[in-house]
C-alpha cells in the first residue's frame, strides 16, 4: 500500500511509472499483483468521483474533462490490459525468477563448500608443500632452515588446519622429522669430524713450523738485543715482541677449519633441547678419535724422525681445535674434558716414546728425537696446555742422551790413550800451533804467544793425546748443552751431569789409564805421561772456570770443582814417585857399581867410572828425557835424584862391611865428591840444587880431616857448627872412627905385594885391628860423644 501511495502522489506520468515498474519488479506472485489491480480500481473509482464532482460546478468543463476523461479511461482500459499482460508476464517471469533463484541459492550454497574445499585444499596443500621442504632442504643439508621450517609448520601452518586429519598425521611425524634432522646434522658432524682428524696431523705441522719460525724471529730479536735473548719463547716479553705477526693456526693460507658444521649441530640441538645430550655424544666421539689417533708402535730410528713427527703433529692438531672448539662456543667443551683428553694423549704418547727409546743407540738420533719434542712442547705451551709430564719426558731422554754420550766418549778417550805414542807433539807450521793453542788449555810459555815466532817445526810438551782429549771435553761439553738450546727446563740437571760425566770420564778414562801405564820401565815414557798429567790437571782448573760460565742455571751459584782435578794431582805424585823411582833404581845401579877399595894404598888419580857414568846420566836424563818436563818438576826430579845419590854416597863408608878406610880411599871417595858438586854445580839450577850436596860434601871435608888427623874438630862445636853443620853427629861420629889417619894407614897397610891387596877389595872385609890406643884419644871421645847422644 505504500507503493500505490507513491504512485497517486506522484508529480507526472513518468513518475508514475517509475514507481510502478520496481513494483511490478517485486510482484513475485500473482496474490500480490491482485491487490495491485484492487487498488487502481479504487483509484480509478477515487478519480471519477472526483471528477463527476468537479464537473457539476463546471459542467462545461465537465464535459471536457469527461471527454478527457473518457479518453483516460480508454488509456486506462488499454494500459489495464497492457497491465494484466505485464502482470502475467511478470508473474511468468517471476516463476521463473523464482526457480533461478532457488537455483541460484542452491548453486551458491555449492559453490561455497567448493570454495571451503578448496581452501582447505590449498592450506593442505600449503602444509604439505612446508613438510615436503623440510625434506628437500635435509636433501639440501640445509639443517637449521629444515629445522625453521618445521617448526613454523608445527606451530604455525598446522594450527590453521588442525581441524584436519592431515594436521594430526603431520603432528605425528614431527619427532620423527626432528631426529632425522638430528641425525643428519650429527652426520655431517662425523664427517666433519673424520676430516678434523684427517687435518689434524697437517694442522699440528702448520703450528710447528709457526713455532719455528718464531724461534727464528726470537733468536734474530736476542742478536739485535741481548735483553731479549735472557728470554724463553712463550714467555710475556717474547709474546709481545711477536705480537706485530699475525697467524691464526686455524685459518691461514695453509689450512682452514671451519667449524660451520658444529655450530649449526650446536644450534639445532639447543633448538631440540637435547644439549645435554650432544654434549655427551661429542665428547664421546671426540674421546674415540683420540684413541685412533695414537698407534699401537712408534719407530724411533727413521732418519728423519717421520713417525715421532706425525704422532705428535696429530696430538697437536686435536688439542688445538679441542682449544679452538672451547674458544668459539661456550659452555659445550668441559675445560676438565680437555684437560683430561690432552693427559691422556702425552701419556699414551710418553709410554709410546719410553718403550722405544731401547731401541735407539745413537746420540745424534736422541737429539734429534729431542728436538721434535721440544718442538712440540713450545707449540703446545703457547696453547696454554699443561707441559710437566713431557718435561719429565725430556728429563728421560736427556739421562739416556747423555748415557750413550758418555759411552761415545768413553770409547773416544779410550782409543785416544791407547794409541797415542806418548811423545812430545810435533808442530810443522804456525796454523798447526795455532789450531791446538785454540783447542786445548794450553798456555804457551813467555815468549811463544804468537806463532809466527816460533821456528817450525817445533814440538809441544804435551802428547797429541792432550789435545784430542781437549777437543774431546769441548764436544762432549757443546753436545750436552745442545740438549737444552730448544727447550729444556732442568738446566740444573745438565750441569750436574755434565759435571760428574766429566769427573767420570777424565778420572777412569784418562787419569787412571794414565797411572795404569806408569807401570812402563821406559822412564821417557813415564815422562810424557807426568808431562800429560799436569796439563790435565791445569786444564781441569780452566774447565772449571769454563764450566762456571757456561752454567744453565741462573740460579746456581759458587764455583764448580771437579773432582778430577784432584785426581790428576794424586796420579802426577804417583807419576813423580814413579819416575823418582826409576831414576833412583838408576842411580842405585850405578852407584852399586861402585868398586871402592877402601884399605888402598894409593893416592887416587881419577875419577871412578861410576860416578863419570852417574853424572852423564844425569846429564843425559835431564836434557833429554827430562826436557818437556816444566821446569817445577824437572827441578823437584833434580832434586830428589842428588838426594838419593847423596844417601847412597854416603852409605857407602858407612856400611857394616867397612871396618876401616884408608885415608887414600878418603882421597878418592872426596875426588868422586868433588867432580860430582862440580857437575852441580854448573847445572842452571844450582841455586836451588846446591843446598842437597851439603851433607855430602861436608862428610868428605870431614872424612879429609880425619885422615889429616884432625877429626877432633868436628867435636869442637864452636868450628863444627861452621865446616860441619850439615853433617849428621852419629854419622859423623861412626866415620870419624872408620876413617884412619894416613900414619895409620901406612902402619898398618898390607905388604906391597899381599895376595890379598892385589886388587883392593879384599881390604874391605878386614877386621878392624886391635891397636892399643886406635885412634888415640879419638875412641875415647867418640864413645863419650855416642853416650850423650843417647
Amino acid at each position: 500500500m505504500d507503493d500505490l501511495a507513491q504512485i497517486i502522489l506522484s508529480s507526472s506520468e513518468s513518475d508514475y511509472l517509475d514507481q510502478l515498474i520496481p513494483l511490478l519488479k517485486n510482484a513475485e506472485i500473482q496474490t500480490q499483483v491482485t491487490p495491485l489491480i484492487h487498488a487502481l480500481n479504487h483509484v480509478s473509482a477515487d478519480r471519477e468521483a472526483e471528477i463527476e464532482r468537479i464537473c457539476n460546478s463546471n459542467h462545461q468543463e465537465f464535459i471536457s474533462s469527461v471527454n478527457q476523461l473518457q479518453s483516460v479511461r480508454e488509456g486506462t482500459v488499454s494500459l489495464t490490459s497492457e497491465i494484466m499482460d505485464l502482470s502475467k508476464s511478470i508473474e511468468s517471469s517471476t516463476e521463473k525468477l523464482a526457480e533461478q533463484k532457488k537455483a541460484l541459492v542452491d548453486t551458491r550454497g555449492v559453490r561455497q563448500n567448493i570454495d571451503e574445499t578448496t581452501q582447505a585444499i590449498k592450506d593442505c596443500l600449503e602444509v604439505l608443500r612446508l613438510a615436503n621442504q623440510v625434506y628437500d632442504l635435509l636433501s639440501r643439508k640445509s639443517h637449521y632452515a629444515a629445522l625453521r621450517a618445521l617448526d613454523e609448520l608445527q606451530n604455525v601452518h598446522l594450527r590453521e588446519v588442525a581441524r584436519y586429519k592431515i594436521a594430526e598425521t603431520i603432528e605425528r611425524s614431527v619427532p620423527a622429522t626432528q631426529r632425522l634432522i638430528a641425525e643428519a646434522v650429527m652426520s655431517d658432524l662425523n664427517t666433519w669430524l673424520y676430516r678434523i682428524r684427517e687435518t689434524s696431523q697437517f694442522l699440528g705441522e702448520v703450528a710447528f713450523y709457526h713455532t719455528e719460525m718464531r724461534r727464528e724471529r726470537q733468536k734474530k730479536r736476542a742478536e739485535t738485543d741481548p735483553f731479549l735473548g735472557a728470554f724463553q719463547l712463550n714467555s710475556a716479553v717474547e709474546l709481545v715482541a711477536d705480537e706485530q705477526e699475525e697467524f691464526d693456526v686455524l685459518d691461514n693460507s695453509e689450512v682452514t677449519v671451519d667449524f660451520a658444521p658444529l655450530f649449526e649441530c650446536l644450534h639445532i640441538h639447543d633448538n631440540l633441547g637435547q644439549m645435554d645430550k650432544f654434549r655427551a655424544d661429542y665428547a664421546a666421539t671426540r674421546r674415540t678419535q683420540k684413541d685412533l689417533l695414537i698407534p699401537q708402535t712408534v719407530n724411533l730410528l727413521d732418519d728423519e724422525s717421520n713417525e715421532l713427527s706425525s704422532l705428535l703433529e696429530g696430538i697437536a692438531g686435536f688439542a688445538i681445535v679441542e682449544k679452538g672448539t672451547m674458544a668459539k662456543t661456550e659452555n659445550f667443551r668441559a675445560q676438565t674434558d680437555v684437560d683430561e683428553l690432552w693427559e691422556s694423549m702425552c701419556q699414551s704418547a710418553i709410554t709410546l716414546i719410553t718403550s722405544s727409546l731401547d731401541s735407539v743407540s745413537n746420540d745424534e738420533k736422541l737429539l734429534k728425537i729431542k728436538g721434535v719434542i721440544a718442538l712440540f712442547i713450545q707449540t703446545m705451551d703457547s696453547w696454554s696446555y699443561p707441559v710437566a709430564s713431557l718435561d719429565g719426558l725430556l728429563l728421560t731422554l736427556f739421562d739416556k742422551y747423555s748415557s750413550l754420550l758418555k759411552t761415545r766418549f768413553s770409547d773416544d778417550f779410550t782409543e785416544i790413550v791407547n794409541t797415542d805414542d806418548y811423545m812430545p807433539m810435533p808442530i810443522a807450521n804456525p796454523d798447526e800451533y795455532a789450531k791446538v793453542v785454540n783447542v786445548s788449555w794450553y798456555n804457551p810459555p813467555s815468549g811463544h804467544e804468537d806463532p809466527e815466532t816460533l821456528t817450525y817445526p817445533c814440538v809441544l810438551p804435551f802428547s797429541q793425546m792432550y789435545p784430542l782429549v781437549c777437543i774431546d771435553i769441548r764436544n762432549f761439553l757443546n753436545q750436552i748443552y745442545l740438549f737444552s738450546d730448544s727447550h729444556f727446563r732442568h738446566t740444573t740437571v745438565i750441569d750436574t751431569v755434565l759435571r760428574e760425566s766429566l769427573d767420570s770420564l777424565l778420572v777412569h778414562k784418562v787419569c787412571r789409564a794414565l797411572v795404569d801405564r806408569l807401570a812402563s820401565q821406559y822412564a821417557g815414557q813415564i815422562v810424557q805421561i807426568l808431562t800429560n798429567l799436569d796439563h790435565f790437571e791445569q786444564a781441569c782448573r780452566d774447565l772449571e772456570l769454563l764450566l762456571v760460565e757456561a752454567r744453565s742455571s741462573s740460579s746456581a751459584a759458587g764455583p764448580i770443582v771437579l773432582a778430577a782435578t784432584g785426581e790428576f794431582r794424586e796420579a802426577k805424585t804417583k807419576a813423580e814417585k814413579r819416575l823418582f823411582a826409576l831414576v833412583n833404581s838408576k842411580i842405585d845401579d850405578l852407584i852399586d857399581t861402585a868398586e871402592y877399595n877402601w884399605q888402598s894404598r894409593s893416592a887416587p888419580d881419577h875419577v871412578e867410572d861410576y860416578m863419570q857414568e852417574l853424572t852423564s846420566y844425569l846429564s843425559n836424563t835431564m836434557s833429554s828425557v827430562l826436557l818437556g818436563l816444566p821446569e817445577s818438576i824437572k827441578s823437584q826430579i833434580y832434586f830428589e835424584a842428588l838426594t838419593h845419590i847423596s844417601q847412597g854416597l854416603l852409605a857407602l863408608p858407612l856400611d857394616e862391611s867397612v871396618p876401616k878406610i884408608s885415608a887414600h880411599s878418603v882421597g878418592q871417595y872426596q875426588l868422586d865428591i868433588q867432580h860430582l858438586v862440580e857437575f852441580v854445580e854448573s847445572l842452571p839450577e844450582r841455586a836451588t840444587l846446591g843446598p842437597v850436596m851439603e851433607e855430602l860434601r861436608q862428610t868428605g871435608d870431614l872424612m879429609g880431616l880425619a885422615a889429616e888427623g884432625q877429626g877432633e874438630e868436628f867435636f869442637d862445636s864452636s868450628k863444627a857448627g861452621v865446616r860441619f853443620g850439615g853433617v849428621d853427629k852419629i854419622r859423623g861420629a861412626v866415620l870419624l872412627e872408620k876413617v884412619q889417619t894416613r900414619t895409620q894407614s901406612t902402619l898398618f897397610a898390607p905388604a906391597p905385594h899381599s895376595p890379598t891387596s892385589a886388587d883392593g877389595f879384599e881390604g874391605q872385609h878386614q877386621k878392624k885391628p886391635s891397636v892399643a890406643g886406635g885412634f888415640g884419644g879419638l875412641g875415647a871421645r867418640f864413645d863419650q860423644f855416642r853416650r850423650d847422644r843417647s
